[in-house]
């Protein structure tokens, strides 16, 4: 027993040693069922468990593996930056070379900051729109998800909306009072809360694809409405693009739909699979971060050497290879697949898809925003995650995540995939 590394032996463990057995609440198989199985390695669209089991993975670590898993190409430069050290606190070479790419991939990047999560990011980014427009309410939208930070986490997704509580405890009243929680996709909304409350709104911060309570796509003209109100009434539009950052196109969402926000949070793909996260936009409101200016920032492992090698791997091989095409194919062919055996079955399914990211919604019209989310049929989705993953296929554990794809999945990945997910939505019917 001492020697059992099992899925479930280690779960048992780590109940003991750490809250709800994880390091991050998602990865606790709650909304889903059962116990959640623990990997030993993984390499290019595969993981491989303490169960001697191999799973075609669609988590991507999140989205960070765009590459896939274990990528060569990425190895070799964290191999060579281990050579040279593992932190430094000063200034290093990569760091200049990373706020390069950013600065030519990303439209709305002018300089950047380094930070080291999304998390930080978003935080950063909402400290620096306070700091330089003097003004304090952020307006955010139910069912985005921006980190754990305080004035975010209200009406939030990912981990938060999975467990059920989508607030948090330990957040101030006063704290949350400074946020202002929308439905996304309702421009006479945002309208009419701009004609209210304009003057005292430091920015609008949002996912412009909604990816952390399943994945959303804005309607026509919706995001375009939020830049004018934002220039219209001295708010700064930011962008959180941890998510969609250099996954939906080089320069992310933006690039894609030909909108410039005031500031961009980006994160996990420029960090190659190691912890990382990035702030960046206009020059002269990145000016008034420490030390030019009065909105402190600082992380004594921001720009890590190891992290900015990774990152810059994982950049430099976007460049090159260009895999943004193909992802799209993978991810419009498993859509279609999925859309059409529900079709067949008379099944309530939705399957929104942009690039090589997509989600199941079990749900008679499209998903528009967090209340059309938490509706669907979330049995039917746990149901099928059990499915999958009982046929060797890793999908989110909760209904409320998306899916991605990596360019490490081969077409022999896909077929299977589509498969076991087309045999899932036939048991479903006859059930």
């Amino acid at each position: 027993m001492e020697n059992d590394l099992s899925s479930s032996t280690l779960f048992k463990k780590a109940q003991a040693l750490m809250p709800g057995g994880v390091n991050s609440p998602v990865r606790a198989f709650r909304s889903v069922g059962g116990s959640p199985f623990f990997t030993t390695r993984a390499e290019g669209a595969h993981l491989y468990t303490s169960d001697d089991r191999k799973l075609i993975d669609y988590v991507c670590t999140w989205g960070p593996a765009i590459h896939g898993h274990n990528d060569p190409d990425i190895r070799a430069a964290l191999a060579a930056a281990l050579n040279r050290g593992t932190s430094f606190g000063t200034p290093n070479p990569d760091e200049v070379k990373m706020a390069e790419h950013i600065v030519a991939m990303v439209p709305s990047v002018e300089k950047v900051r380094m930070c080291n999560s999304g998390t930080e990011a978003t935080l950063s980014a909402v400290r620096l729109a306070r700091g330089f427009t003097g003004r304090d309410k952020i307006l955010k939208f139910a069912g985005c998800y921006h980190g754990h930070v305080d004035s975010l986490l209200v009406k939030a997704g990912s981990g938060a909306l999975t467990l059920g509580n989508p607030d948090s405890a330990g957040i101030p009243a006063s704290f949350a009072a400074e946020t202002i929680v929308l439905e996304y996709n309702d421009p006479d909304a945002a309208k009419a809360c701009f004609a209210e409350q304009g003057d005292q709104i430091a920015a609008v911060i949002l996912e412009p694809y909604p990816a952390n309570c399943g994945l959303i796509l804005p309607e026509p003209g919706y995001l375009e409405t939020l830049r004018s109100l934002c220039t219209a009434h001295g708010a700064l539009l930011i962008f959180d693009e941890v998510m969609t950052g250099f996954r939906l196109a080089p320069g992310g969402v933006q690039e894609r739909i030909g909108i410039t926000p005031d500031l961009t949070a980006l994160g996990k793909i420029i960090g190659g699979g190691l912890p990382v996260g990035a702030l960046g936009g206009k020059a002269e409101i990145m000016d008034h971060l420490a030390p030019l200016g009065p909105v402190y920032q600082a992380g004594t492992l921001s720009g890590n050497p190891l992290a900015m090698a990774a990152g810059i791997a994982s950049l430099e091989k976007l460049m090159t290879l260009n895999p943004y095409p193909a992802l799209e194919a993978m991810g419009k062919t498993i859509a279609d697949a999925l859309r059409d055996a529900a079709r067949e079955k008379g099944l309530a399914l939705q399957v929104p898809q942009v690039g090589s990211m997509f989600a199941l919604f079990f749900a008679e019209q499209p998903v528009r925003n967090f209340n059309d989310a938490t509706a669907s049929n979330t049995p039917a989705f746990k149901h099928l995650f059990n499915h999958a993953l009982q046929h060797g296929i890793y999908l989110p554990p909760s209904p409320y995540e998306t899916c991605f794809i990596s360019s490490a999945h081969s077409q022999a990945d896909i077929e299977q995939t589509i498969e076991v997910l087309v045999n899932s939505i036939h048991a479903l019917e006859t059930e």
